[in-house]
């Protein structure tokens, strides 16, 4: 094996010790440092649970503009986040990663109230102050999450703590979806001592971003480079672009979790909505994105269990198939019981995160095999680009969900016509259908198998 690695181009400035594969990180340094996720969903489900419905039902937003300042500002974070990967990878040698987790944590925490600031009136100046909000926002997420997300391969070379940091991560950040869609009302209601949804969903960010910003200070302060993990040259732009579009594993893995994001978007974002005008009842639509939440977290340690007897890629297989299978069900059988409504979300949701377990743990080790096959290690370029791709699937999902409704006669606050409420419906099953079936086709073509990333060290290693 080790023959592979001689025969592929230079790697300027790599040197890693012998002994990568094998140092393993203390569990409780793995535990600190995935609980820094429980921060970032803190303001990342609130933005994929609420935000849309927020300017749709609270601020009265027409739906049409609503989506279509989500989509540009998906597209932006995107691009925010790649030029956040590309900034690592070029100061990786002198970047103090705790250092900008710290510091970088309080413009985040202001940033993401900013986005729940309601505008003095809603006109052209009124949208342009939420949307100008929602991009501030984006901007400095993605300057804090990038780096964070690069840390995870930093922390450890050894697969196996990778694993246990996504699967961890995922517990952690499903905490905070429960918090989130459990709390989110309650709380700012509580705080405001009033029933105005404007000044409730702002009062809820406030809470949300006091904590978020502590953990984050705490995570921050508390991180350590893994030891064996040592500066490499950073390769141009150019050549890292070169290099990602040549690493197989990491083009088959974007093409999955694009297909897989637009999919599950679409599902999750329409649950408000179709609690509020299809069963009326959207009290229960709350709790239905708790519940899933709660899923998540029973689910995610099974997932990582039967991740370690299949392999990752047979694992999205099988979870995109129950998925669909779901799906298939939900069409057949006209749902007008809230009870019925919940009990299929669950279920779908207990396949939706054994896909991003999936994503998250596969993320890491295609750094080393793009190594291995292409001579440059570029870990916040992968990450940068991921996201990017991640985003700008968010902002088309939203945009295909918002124009669907759209098209179908929605309005927001009103009756729906029959015609409307089927339109929702068919949203709801088809798009995910499609986009999930396309996910197992990239899947399939993935060639990080069992103990790729082990066997892509070794090499790396050299005899």
């Amino acid at each position: 094996m080790a023959g592979l690695a001689k025969s592929g181009p230079a790697r300027p400035g790599l040197n890693l010790s012998p002994t990568a594969a094998v140092i393993r990180v203390p569990r409780r340094r793995l535990l600190l440092f995935a609980f820094g996720d429980f921060a970032f969903n803190l303001y990342w489900q609130s933005v994929m649970l609420f935000l849309l419905f927020y300017y749709t039902e609270a601020l009265e937003l027409p739906m049409a503009i609503a989506a279509t300042t989500y989509l540009v500002a998906s597209i932006w974070d995107g691009i925010a986040n790649f030029i956040a990967g590309i900034y690592v990878d070029r100061r990786q040698a002198r970047l103090k990663f705790g250092t900008l987790l710290t510091v970088g944590s309080i413009p985040l925490a202001l940033a993401f109230v900013l986005a729940y600031l309601p505008p003095p009136s809603i006109g052209y100046a009124g949208v342009a102050m939420v949307f100008g909000g929602h991009l501030l926002f984006r901007t400095a997420y993605a300057g804090v999450n990038v780096p964070y997300l690069a840390m995870s391969a930093r922390i450890s070379s050894d697969s196996r703590d990778r694993a246990f940091i996504a699967g961890f991560r995922m517990l952690f950040g499903t905490a905070a979806w429960i918090a989130v869609a459990k709390y989110t009302v309650p709380v700012g209601n509580w705080l405001t001592g009033t029933n105005d949804a404007t000044r409730a969903y702002l009062g809820a960010a406030v809470v949300f971003a006091l904590i978020g910003c502590a953990i984050l200070v705490l995570v921050g302060k508390a991180y350590r480079d893994a030891e064996q993990i040592e500066h490499r040259t950073p390769a141009t732009v150019m050549n890292a672009l070169e290099s990602l579009a040549r690493n197989k594993a990491f083009v088959a893995l974007m093409v999955a979790m694009i297909a897989m994001i637009v999919a599950i978007t679409v599902i999750n974002k329409s649950v408000l909505y179709y609690f509020k005008y299809l069963l009326n009842d959207p009290e229960a639509g709350q709790l239905a994105l708790a519940q899933m939440g709660l899923v998540s977290g029973v689910a995610i340690p099974l997932w990582m269990l039967i991740g370690r007897v299949a392999g990752l890629r047979a694992l999205w297989l099988i979870t995109a198939g129950l998925a669909m299978s779901g799906l298939l069900t939900f069409a057949a059988i006209d749902v007008h019981r809230a009870g019925v409504m919940q009990l299929f979300l669950i279920s779908m949701q207990a396949m939706i995160v054994g896909l991003n377990f999936v994503f998250w743990a596969m993320l890491p080790d295609t750094i080393e095999y793009g190594e291995r096959e292409t001579g440059l290690h570029v870990e916040g370029t992968v990450f940068g680009l991921a996201a990017l791709l991640q985003r700008v699937a968010i902002g088309i999902a939203t945009a295909i969900l918002g124009w669907s409704f759209v098209s179908a006669g929605f309005v927001a606050n009103v009756e729906q016509s029959a015609e409307t409420l089927a339109g929702i419906r068919s949203t709801v099953v088809v798009v995910p259908l499609i986009f999930l079936a396309l996910s197992c086709v990239a899947m399939w073509l993935n060639p990080l198998g069992r103990g790729s990333n082990p066997s892509a060290v070794r090499e790396l290693d050299g005899p």
